[in-house]
């Protein structure tokens, strides 16, 4: 799949532009501030219908505007797909091909991608919840079913975190903790039991690509960090049961705290090279070849999973890594992955990224491919 043309109106600092794509290879070059990662993020935000930088949609809308729009016309098996964002500060809108979608679910997984940018080097060492917006962004992407559990889980552990804050100070309804733990139980399990499975195909394509990268030297493994004594082995059924018992003994527990301790939103994580934790003694090296080891096994899993290879987005990444790595992300994409790449100079750029490579130049909000107007 690809996106072969871009129409942005009052989104982030353009006021109007357009760009038509080329199918493999574009680059964006700008200085900072200019709008390059503006670009990308609006493709971005037309596959996922939100942003990677920010979980506020407003911020989105250009300065003094009262709403912003992005238009991008997909091929895909070579048929056509025509996405529709539109933001306002009373909400948000998405179409495809002219129809308006009720819910996010129906509209997530028209297209797909896959965003690298430098704080995904990061994603190893990083916080937990990052690795759990990692998880939670790319399984949304091939499984919508798993957002809508997620979307669930989210609105009933608010709840409950909301009622036990009224409990600690003996305060609210004792027998509506029970009822928001039933409700919360099988969308946690549903979760849950989705994650194990994505992550074994996750570590089947990256334990390779990583071996791969470190030369064969190394051998990767992903683990699933419960904060629950559930393990991949176990079947839905025994998820669930496994959670209800947690609750159960806990409940006085999660009162004293006044919040929810348990559950998939206090998940994490945990990578080993070698039997070796990587998190706490990998060196800088492991910990980046880890990460673009997962980005690298997550356009195959994509592709894999829906026949189709996704879109990369590179933000400013590819500065970050050194030769060989940089090699190794351009071998394994060429020719198979329609690529977008930003930078502030084309000297950090591997030469053979730029062969037959399309190229932008971004300023001061507008887009404007390079040879045209001269």
């Amino acid at each position: 799949m690809y996106i072969k043309s871009l129409s942005v109106k009052h989104f982030r600092n353009y006021g109007s532009a357009e760009a038509v794509f080329d199918p493999k290879v574009n680059v964006c070059i700008g200085e900072n501030a200019q709008g390059k990662t503006n670009m990308i993020e609006a493709i971005y935000v037309l596959a996922l219908a939100k942003s990677h930088r920010t979980s506020n949609d407003k911020e989105l809308i250009g300065w003094g505007e009262d709403f912003a729009r992005i238009e991008g016309e997909f091929v895909r098996k070579n048929s056509s797909v025509k996405l529709d964002v539109i933001i306002s500060t009373k909400g948000k809108k998405v179409k495809i091909n002219g129809l308006e979608q009720r819910k996010l679910s129906e509209y997530i997984g028209a297209v797909n991608v896959v965003m690298f940018a430098p704080e995904d080097l990061n994603l190893v060492k990083g916080s937990p919840q990052g690795r759990r917006k990692f998880l939670d962004r790319e399984l949304g992407q091939i499984n919508p079913l798993y957002l809508y559990h997620l979307g669930l889980y989210q609105k009933v552990l608010l709840q409950r975190n909301q009622l036990l804050k009224q409990l600690q100070v003996n305060k609210g309804p004792k027998d509506m903790l029970d009822i928001l733990t039933e409700q919360m139980i099988p969308l946690a399990g549903e979760i849950i039991h989705k994650r194990f499975r994505f992550l074994k195909q996750l570590q089947a394509w990256a334990k390779g690509i990583h071996a791969d990268i470190s030369r064969d030297k190394e051998e990767l493994e992903i683990a699933y960090l419960s904060s629950t004594n559930v393990s991949e082995e176990q079947d839905l059924t025994k998820i669930k049961d496994i959670l209800y018992q947690t609750y159960t003994e806990k409940k006085q527990k999660e009162i004293q705290r006044g919040v929810t301790l348990f559950g998939p939103h206090r998940d994490d994580l945990g990578f080993e090279v070698n039997g070796r934790n990587v998190q706490t003694y990998g060196s800088q090296g492991q910990q980046r070849t880890t990460a673009l080891s997962l980005k690298l096994a997550e356009i195959e899993l994509i592709h894999e999973e829906i026949g189709e290879y996704p879109i990369l987005l590179l933000d400013d990444v590819l500065s970050e890594l050194d030769d060989y790595r940089q090699s190794h992300l351009i071998d394994t994409i060429q020719k198979k992955v329609q690529t977008f790449v930003t930078t502030t100079n084309l000297a950090g750029v591997h030469k053979q990224a730029l062969e037959q490579a399309k190229i932008f130049d971004v300023h001061q909000g507008t887009i404007q491919l390079q040879g045209e107007g001269e």
